[in-house]
């Protein structure tokens, strides 16, 4: 049995494909964990959710950006832009299925091997948050996503503000900063104030600002964190740091990580993409 890690797919379903056959993926026997934008600039974002669908309970997803915009434009609280490619989903005759599917889906994820833990999530953590808040945060909007207040909410979703965490933050705002942190997160200051106008590489930050990982004390610091959403980043293998979007998207690679019998045994297996889009 062996478990695998897959940064984003973003529709790129033929190329979802050639990596499953690389590693032999077997439904019966492994279990794939997806780290979010599983749709989106690629051409066949139905394709990827009715394949990890397909799969059942070897497939465990969590969700990053594109897939909360697809809900958005599903319950029509934001008009997909000119970049996007959501409708092989919003017009199929089995679009109510692959929504549910993803309405179910978490934004974080944990996974324990031999009693080391690994935290999952699209894109960063704000650093006050320890590995159980960070998932018990993510409860929060998973409890939203299957509320009847969800169309509400989605139109309430978007924003920059607040732009740092606080225990005093409720409704809206305080689900707004948890999505933002767990989906969109790329740089934030020692204190935690995030940004989201750089998207720039890691090694360039904008000044007063480092990647969320880098900021000292981060609590999550002592487990390994993997992640995706980070293009330019690309791969980061550390001990305790595991990047995974090698930008299938853009004409780079879909990257998995094989983890075996320890957080630290790893197998890196990836494909080329097709560019679907150019960046910028």
């Amino acid at each position: 049995m062996a478990h695998y890690f897959i940064g984003d797919i973003q529709g790129c379903d033929a190329a979802f494909t050639r990596l499953l056959e690389h590693i032999d993926f077997s439904a019966s026997r492994d279990t794939l964990y997806l780290l979010g934008d599983l749709v989106n600039r690629g051409p066949d974002s139905a394709g990827v959710l009715r394949r990890a669908m397909q799969l059942g309970d070897s497939v465990r997803a969590l969700l990053g950006n594109h897939d909360l915009h697809l809900l958005a434009a599903a319950h029509g609280a934001r008009h997909p832009s000119r970049r996007d490619t959501l409708n092989s989903i919003l017009d199929a005759a089995d679009r109510d299925a692959m929504l549910e599917w993803v309405h179910q889906q978490p934004l974080a994820r944990s996974f324990t091997l031999n009693g080391e833990q690994m935290l999952m999530i699209h894109a960063g953590v704000l650093p006050q948050w320890t590995f159980e808040e960070t998932l018990g945060l993510a409860d929060e909007v998973q409890q939203m996503l299957r509320s009847p207040d969800l169309p509400e909410f989605l139109k309430q979703m978007y924003g920059n503000l607040p732009d740092r965490w606080s225990n005093d933050l409720h409704g809206a705002d305080r689900l707004r900063v948890i999505i933002n942190s767990l989906t969109r997160l790329r740089f934030c200051s020692p204190e935690g104030v995030m940004d989201f106008d750089s998207t720039e590489s890691a090694a360039t930050p904008p000044e007063g600002l480092m990647p969320w990982f880098n900021v000292p004390g981060r609590q999550t610091a002592e487990v390994l964190v993997a992640f995706g959403h980070w293009s330019t980043l690309g791969l980061v293998n550390r001990p305790n740091l595991l990047a995974l979007d090698t930008g299938c998207i853009w004409g780079g690679c879909l990257s998995a990580m094989r983890i075996g019998t320890t957080l630290a045994d790893r197998e890196l297996f990836d494909v080329e993409c097709e560019q679907a889009q150019k960046p910028g």
